[in-house]
């Protein structure tokens, strides 16, 4: 008997020592609240709410599991998603946001972007803040407020605003597509940092591959071009997608208001380098490509808004501009034709020849050079002749009294046919001029009427042309006046050159410098009057050759060179 319960005593100390023992193990084993029971408490929570979250099915103390008895004195600590999202945690704590946080700094954390923490949606579901649709709105509710970016030091102030502007976030909202680059897209989610980090995705190295996410035949042609392979081989002046496209000012290339609008895009994007002499020295780029094409016809044009003009992405390419010593470029010498034939049907080969960016001196394009030098000189002696010349008659007859003018006899010395030709004549003369310096200073101000209103097409250059064919018809009619009819028979004969007009000129010479008392006495015209008219027939014949040119390029490239 007594042995028998000296066996009891021992069991039941051993199963003491067991209890004590195990007994944190077993109350592990417990089963732990239930939402219900915590709800008994924190009746402040939306249990629907809560269960239509992406954690409804999940207990409380899935996420507070410091929780584990009902009546818990302490307040649990602060949840820690990285408990269950470890790679999304680390991801974000290298990011600027987790970095900033790290260091106190108030910055967008889990809840910022994906909603309350009791009601945490789906990121498919359209009502949660990180839906992809929504994710722009959501990340404006910090970089929409200015002030309080402002201390961040941003590279743009109001990121968001410009980026509903862009051709991605017009598409987003105005259509609806749910393909089109977000926030995310570019700066990443989780791993979001600034464009000085080179893992960022918006480093200048990295930033083709982020756009090519998108645009992966885009990239694929950039990367061959010479700007692509500059940046893969690490050269940071090389322009990169939003170098020409902007960042948060990305806008379509048929918006006027887009950095790669044809009128816009050789000074305001083309030019931010190849004007730059930093890298023109840098790179030994040549010199004076964009000023020598905005002197061209196709840079004054487009100035005047015309979009169907050539510019530096018409000849040289888009994305795949290669350099002009290779074989694929377009602007290689043998495939300038196929390049220029696309607005110039049948060019042929002759455009190949001398300089398509013409920059006229003595040492180059020496041709275009002289003649223009030529023409200058003409123009200046021919009109600066005549001012000197008519301002000396002036001069001389102040003296004479104007009554005493006023009495001689005065003959009608042209027909009324006449008149209306001359009257033609000033005034075709007058609007060509007019509209065709227009187009050479854009920006003066008796050009205003041309740039003030803007119909959608150059109504500039319809006026000089109209004004042109007139010009043509006056010339031919004059030409047959003069050869088919008596009175301009003896018109003609008239304004012929003859040795008398020499002595005629050294005798007004002396009587206008005071040597002789009386003006000699003139022919039907004077010398003046003959140098005018011939000086006229020249010009008159060089403005129509010229004209024609300019008028059916496409006919003459076929046989004559560009530098012609």
């Amino acid at each position: 008997m007594r042995k028998r319960c000296r066996n009891y005593a021992i069991s039941a100390a051993l199963l003491l020592f067991i209890g004590i023992l195990f007994s944190p193990v077993m109350s592990l084993c417990q089963e732990p609240p239930s939402n219900n029971d915590c709800l008994t408490c924190h009746d402040n929570i939306d249990i629907r709410e809560y269960k239509a979250s992406v954690h409804g099915p999940s207990l409380c103390t899935s996420c507070h599991s410091d929780a584990r008895d009902i009546a818990h004195q302490e307040k649990p600590a602060k949840v820690n998603c990285a408990n269950c999202h470890k790679y999304e945690s680390l991801a974000y704590n290298a990011s600027d946001h987790g970095q900033a946080a790290k260091y106190g700094i108030p910055a967008a954390g889990c809840p910022d972007c994906h909603g309350r923490p009791h009601a945490i949606l789906d990121t498919r579901n359209a009502k949660s803040p990180a839906y992809r649709q929504n994710i722009p709105e959501t990340c404006a509710r910090c970089h929409d407020d200015e002030k309080r970016m402002a201390k961040y030091n941003l590279l743009e102030e109001n990121p968001s605003a410009t980026y509903r502007e862009t051709v991605h976030g017009k598409a987003l909202k105005e259509k609806g597509l749910a393909s089109a680059a977000i926030c995310t897209d570019c700066h990443g989610s989780h791993n979001l940092s600034s464009p000085a980090n080179p893992k960022s995705r918006i480093y200048w190295s990295n930033v083709p591959s982020t756009c090519g996410r998108c645009h992966e035949n885009v990239l694929n042609t950039y990367l061959r071009s010479v700007h692509g392979k500059a940046v893969t081989a690490g050269k940071r002046d090389a322009p990169v997608c939003t170098s020409c496209h902007g960042e948060h000012t990305i806008r379509s290339h048929k918006d006027p208001e887009s950095s790669v609008y044809p009128t816009v895009i050789a000074k305001k994007t083309c030019g931010q380098c190849h004007a730059a002499e930093k890298i023109i020295t840098k790179y030994r780029l040549p010199a004076g490509r964009v000023e020598t094409y905005l002197q061209s016809y196709h840079g004054l044009a487009g100035k005047f808004g015309v979009t169907t003009v050539a510019n530096c992405a018409s000849c040289h390419g888009i994305h795949d501009i290669l350099p002009a010593n290779d074989p694929d470029s377009d602007v290689n010498k043998k495939n300038l034709p196929k390049t220029c034939g696309k607005c110039h049907p049948n060019a042929g080969g002759k455009l190949a020849k001398g300089s398509v960016h013409l920059a006229p001196s003595a040492t180059q394009d020496r041709a275009v050079f002289y003649v223009t030098c030529i023409y200058i000189l003409l123009i200046v002696l021919t009109i600066g002749g005549m001012l000197a010349h008519n301002t000396l008659d002036f001069l001389a007859e102040l003296r004479i009294h104007y009554q005493k003018h006023q009495k001689k006899a005065v003959s009608i010395r042209f027909t009324t046919g006449e008149r209306i030709q001359h009257l033609c004549l000033v005034s075709t003369f007058f609007l060509l001029a007019y509209t065709g310096f227009a187009l050479r200073y854009r920006e003066a101000w008796w050009a205003l009427p041309f740039t003030i209103w803007n119909p959608g097409f150059d109504w500039r250059g319809i006026v000089h042309r109209i004004f042109a064919v007139i010009f043509v018809a006056l010339v031919i009619y004059h030409g047959y006046y003069l050869f088919w009819t008596s009175r301009g028979k003896e018109q003609l004969k008239a304004l012929m050159i003859k040795g008398r007009d020499f002595s005629d000129f050294f005798a007004t010479m002396k009587y206008y410098f005071g040597i002789r008392k009386e003006k000699p006495k003139y022919a039907r015209f004077n010398y003046v009057e003959k140098s005018e008219y011939w000086a006229l027939a020249w010009g008159s014949i060089i403005m129509i050759l010229t004209g024609a040119m300019l008028m059916f390029e496409n006919f003459f490239f076929r046989y004559f060179p560009k530098w012609i």
